[in-house]
């Protein structure tokens, strides 16, 4: 059985950091995003007597070590939830990425998303957008708001029942345009996740995030811009904090990085356009405005020396037709 399916990947805007159960992935506490397109991430997968072992290749590179294990815990999931006879056969899995990875843009939470729907479908489960982002969220937390798409909520809790991702009603995406300012970095997410309780910072966030998500759901809800990205912004600075003083001392942010938070800032308060920057775990940027002005701060965010591109919203993982099979 064969199937082929698409997922945006996310921007963090109260961002999760820490696991309490690394095995199912289940976070400290809840987390919103958006998603992003036209970026994405297509999967195809295959359950079959043909194959060896199970097999994963992504961007045209087979997986091994932790990667590998990452991806057959999704599997693993997917074969959990099925009572079809096929999925004890090996599974074939091709996925690629239509924007680079690694570089804090969310590539493993659209990759794993586009598994989960692909493998839901392939294992024959009938399932909810929300059910199945209990299959992706064992690859990664960020993935399970990928399934359900735009402004989603993963809700944290002990089991599938509760640690799952709903959308967020909102019309901001009508006006939205997100100028991505790429700053090429490699970075581990899950490293930072890993050693995240050790911060003397955790506690810290860990007191205001509850209030900070209570007051981002409203926003959306009321389609307040500014108060959405202000609040993003303020996070972005917060997990950086908690980050930068775990052990590790992991410090993502580039000399690019600063240079266009400082040309956003100048923008803002300068020259009265609404926009303001976001980051996940990487040193890439966000850079999120109106459409009116959209043009203005892209050539702005331009001329800090990175490259740039213009995204909007994206919606949920789907299932793609039999001629975009990747094998």
């Amino acid at each position: 059985m064969k199937a082929t399916a698409m997922a945006h990947p996310i921007q963090g805007l109260v961002k999760y950091h820490g696991m309490r159960d690394e095995i199912e992935r289940l976070p400290y506490h809840d987390s919103i995003s958006l998603c992003t397109a036209p970026s994405h991430t297509r999967t195809t997968v295959e359950f079959s007597m043909d194959y060896e072992e199970d097999t994963f290749v992504v961007d045209g590179e087979e997986l091994d070590g932790r990667a590998y294990e990452r991806v057959e815990a999704v599997v693993e999931k997917a074969r959990e939830k099925s009572d079809a006879a096929h999925t004890v056969y090996p599974v074939r899995l091709e996925s690629e990425n239509s924007f680079p990875s690694n570089v804090g843009l969310g590539s493993s939470s659209s990759g794993f998303a586009a598994a989960a729907m692909a493998l839901a479908d392939a294992a024959e489960i009938d399932a909810s957008r929300q059910e199945i982002s209990t299959i992706a969220r064992v690859g990664s937390a960020s993935a399970a708001r990928a399934v359900t798409g735009a402004f989603s909520q993963l809700h944290t809790g002990l089991n599938d029942e509760d640690c799952r991702s709903r959308r967020i009603p909102t019309d901001i995406h009508e006006d939205l345009k997100i100028v991505v300012g790429l700053v090429p970095y490699h970075k581990e997410t899950e490293d930072a996740h890993e050693e995240a309780a050790d911060s003397h910072m955790f506690e810290s966030r860990m007191a205001h995030i509850h209030g900070q998500l209570s007051d981002m759901r409203d926003a959306l809800r009321n389609n307040e811009f500014d108060r959405a990205f202000e609040l993003a912004e303020q996070d972005s600075l917060s997990l950086a904090a908690t980050t930068m003083t775990g052990p590790s001392g992991w410090v993502y942010w580039q000399p690019a990085t600063l240079k266009i938070f400082n040309t956003v800032r100048k923008l803002r308060e300068e020259e009265d356009i609404p926009v303001y920057f976001s980051t996940d775990t990487g040193a890439s940027v966000y850079v999120n405005t109106t459409d009116e002005h959209a043009d203005e701060v892209e050539e702005a965010i331009s001329d800090c020396g990175v490259s740039t591109t213009v995204w909007d919203v994206g919606g949920p993982a789907k299932l793609l037709d039999e001629d975009k099979h990747l094998f």
